[in-house]
């Protein structure tokens, strides 16, 4: 198979190509890790997430920022005692989202696994 010669496409597969299925908003590495630790949890702390995902403060704050402007998580402010928090929760939509980003992966990766034509 080519990539120039479109007829020897892997399996001719109908339809678009699993990649279109994926949402730039979703699939980037930080908030997608943020939405799936959301995911099991209730809530989760902004403490939490940063270990978890390996980012800093600013970071972390950007990319929670994007996600709540898109509607996909909440962010709740608070103390636990006199501590200042800040807790992420997963809204509906979120979920929703997350579950259409993970068929689009699962898609690609049984685009990948599948036998190929003539091998």
């Amino acid at each position: 198979m080519t990539v120039d010669d479109p007829t020897t496409a892997q399996g001719d597969q109908e339809g678009p190509h699993p990649t279109q299925a994926l949402d730039d908003t979703v699939h980037q590495r930080v908030r997608l890790g943020i939405l799936t630790i959301a995911r099991e949890a209730d809530r989760v702390d902004f403490g939490f997430l940063k270990k978890q995902l390996a980012v800093t403060d600013g970071n972390l704050s950007r990319h929670l920022k994007v996600l709540e402007d898109s509607g996909l998580i909440t962010v709740e402010k608070g103390y636990a005692g006199r501590r200042p928090r800040t807790w992420v929760t997963l809204t509906r939509e979120g979920a929703q989202a997350l579950d259409a980003e993970l068929r689009a992966l699962r898609a690609l990766v049984q685009r990948l696994e599948a036998p190929r034509r003539g091998t």
